[in-house]
Order: C-alpha cells, then sequence, then structure tokens
C-alpha cells in the first residue's frame, strides 16, 4: 500500500466523522489535525480523502435497491 493510503486510511480510521465530500473543507481538516509539513502531501492526501468517500456515497446509493429506468 503506498504512503498516501496509507496515510489516509488511518487518519479516516481516527477522524471518520471529520470528513466529507468537498476537497476544501478536508485540505482544512486535514490541516488541522495532522501535521503535514509538504503542501503538495496534503493536498493528495485530501484529495484521495475526499475520492474515497465520494467513491464510498456513490456505491451505498447505487446498492440500496434502486433501479435506473430502462433506455429503449
Amino acid at each position: 500500500m503506498d504512503r498516501i493510503k496509507r496515510i489516509s486510511a488511518e487518519i479516516l480510521e481516527r477522524y471518520p466523522e471529520n470528513f466529507g465530500t468537498d476537497f476544501d473543507q478536508n485540505k482544512a481538516t486535514l490541516k488541522k489535525i495532522a501535521v503535514v509539513r509538504s503542501k503538495l502531501l496534503r493536498n493528495r492526501i485530501a484529495g484521495f480523502i475526499t475520492a474515497y468517500l465520494r467513491r464510498e456515497n456513490t456505491e451505498k446509493g447505487s446498492s440500496d435497491g434502486a433501479t435506473e429506468p430502462e433506455i429503449q
């Protein structure tokens, strides 16, 4: 597992309620709860967390039993 995924998973495990699907908000939250000296690394972690949570929300939405209408 690469560094971004490992760090993101650890942060989400400790602070799941602090993050959502908004990148800028996740970046600000990450700045408050963790010391990340590199701006690029902080942005990549925040981006990975954002993408992960968006994907998770999309999967939950499509697996709730609702079906899309058929196109004919």
